[in-house]
């Protein structure tokens, strides 16, 4: 058993947790949103948030440095408001994880909210409840399913953010050395018993995500069969 440093662990597990808990909030909300409204340049909006899905994550990476790097517009912004920088520090690993699980969690909670009839909203709103109160009791319960589903791509993917990470995080032990960095400079510096351990470990914590997920939605098709009857 090689001598484990368990830091890529525990961040890995904050970074894909936090940006699991914003990506679900903000990805909800503007499926939400534009599933139920047409307007002009919608195709183009959407596009948009699914680029980084097929962008190589190099490239995502390099787009969020211009974007947040000390001469960026967002990065110049922050330093003046906070007198901090993001690249290279554990915001930044959060960061990238958000905006490549973004378009995951977006695609399955875009399809939940069509799935169903939206008279059904309408029925609720005849009888005077709030767009609030129609989104809570309503429209957030019958897409729950494939708000799951994303919810558990999202953290899964977020979990194994390589490219944008490095790219904009770089590789600080301690500080932005997640799980996926923390094999490739192993094996980099040929430590291939630790790098071995680590890919165990993600591939168990990525199976057990997908297994559990097929076995809910197995479940819960299977209980709506029955109640159909």
């Amino acid at each position: 058993m090689p001598d484990i440093n368990y830091s890529p662990l525990w961040l890995s597990f904050k970074t894909a947790a936090i940006a699991t808990v914003i990506v679900f909030i903000i990805g909800v909300f503007l499926a939400r949103a534009i599933a139920r409204n047409d307007f002009f340049g919608k195709s183009v909006v959407e596009a948009i948030f699914m680029l980084p899905l097929v962008l190589p994550p190099t490239v995502v990476g390099f787009g969020l440095l211009v974007i947040f790097g000390k001469n960026g517009p967002l990065g110049t912004m922050i330093e003046n408001m906070f007198d901090t920088q993001i690249v290279f520090t554990w915001n930044a690993v959060l960061i990238a994880a958000v905006v490549v699980a973004f378009p995951l969690m977006y695609q399955s909670a875009s399809a939940a909210f069509q799935q169903f009839d939206p008279n059904v909203e309408k029925a609720a709103y005849t009888m005077g409840a709030s767009r609030w109160k129609v989104f809570w009791t309503v429209s957030f319960p019958i897409a729950w399913p494939g708000l799951l589903s994303g919810l558990v791509l999202t953290f899964a993917r977020a979990l194994g953010e390589f490219g944008a990470t490095l790219m904009l995080a770089g590789y600080i032990p301690g500080v932005t050395n997640t799980i996926p960095l923390a094999i490739y400079f192993e094996v980099e510096a040929g430590n291939t018993d630790t790098a071995t351990f680590w890919v165990a470990i993600i591939i168990i914590i990525g199976f057990s995500a997908i297994l559990w997920l097929n076995w809910w939605s197995k479940r819960n098709l299977l209980r709506y069969k029955n109640n159909a009857r």
